[in-house]
């Protein structure tokens, strides 16, 4: 990952949690702060003079906004965009992937380092471990203002297990298991959800067998870290072409 001149950034959702932690990470490369409609104050602005005022939109809404957000930009040909919205319906994901024919999209479910790395070895970990052999778990845990479920991030994590068995996730995917639901369907990934007070971000993948069980698993300390991935990812999507983009990219993994 190389870093150029840093670029004028402008926040949206400025006013929650995330946005709030790019705002401390961006620092005086931070040029325009928008929230919902009718937001003011807190040096706020509008949407429509944040758009002049910036060369990155860094953008920790939800769907519906960030699609919304996304088709906007592509009707004026500018500026880039870093979403991190997670729940995205099919229709929003294709919103922001026809922006991305007209303006760079960087679109991650975590811009964590450590959980990139993880999605690299879930997928490698996956196309090792024999389907008839391993089954593959993927539990995640965060706060209880959490909206959606499962996690951007597991979903991420679940993508990866099924392309390194070269399968698709929405033909394996069990996202819930409740009341007598007989035995596991072989080759399956499920899901898991946890959702209590003030937890970050916690994931795990877990492969087991008959005989062992292979855990990889992340842990996040610090809304931070994500705030300083999507400030990364907002300095290399700059000047980009158009195009939709991932962490995986920006990391050059």
């Amino acid at each position: 990952m190389t870093a150029g001149p840093a670029p004028r950034i402008a926040i949206s959702g400025a006013l929650g949690r995330m946005g709030r932690a790019v705002a401390a990470v961006a620092g005086d490369t931070v040029t325009a702060r928008f929230d919902r409609p009718g937001a003011i104050g807190d040096g706020l602005v509008t949407q429509a003079e944040a758009l002049d005022l910036c060369d990155v939109i860094i953008d920790f809404t939800q769907g519906e906004a960030s699609a919304a957000l996304a088709t906007l930009v592509a009707d004026r040909g500018a500026p880039a965009l870093v979403i991190g919205a997670t729940g995205l319906t099919e229709a929003q994901r294709a919103d922001i992937t026809r922006a991305a024919a007209k303006v760079p999209v960087v679109l991650s479910g975590n811009f964590s380092l450590g959980v990139n790395i993880l999605t690299g070895l879930v997928r490698q970990a996956a196309g090792l471990l024999a389907a008839a052999d391993y089954d593959i778990e993927v539990f995640e845990a965060h706060h209880r203002r959490k909206v959606d479920a499962p996690s951007g991030t597991a979903l991420m994590l679940g993508e990866a297990a099924a392309a390194g068995r070269g399968v698709s996730l929405a033909e394996v995917k069990r996202a819930a298991r409740d009341g007598i639901t007989g035995p596991r369907t072989p080759g399956e990934i499920g899901f898991s959800v946890l959702r209590a007070g003030d937890l970050i971000g916690e994931h795990s993948v877990i492969f087991a067998s008959d005989d062992e069980v292979l855990t990889l698993s992340h842990s996040a300390r610090d809304r931070g870290l994500f705030a300083r991935g999507a400030v990364a990812a907002a300095r290399w999507v700059a000047g980009r072409p158009p195009g939709l983009y991932d962490m995986q990219d920006v990391l050059g993994m």
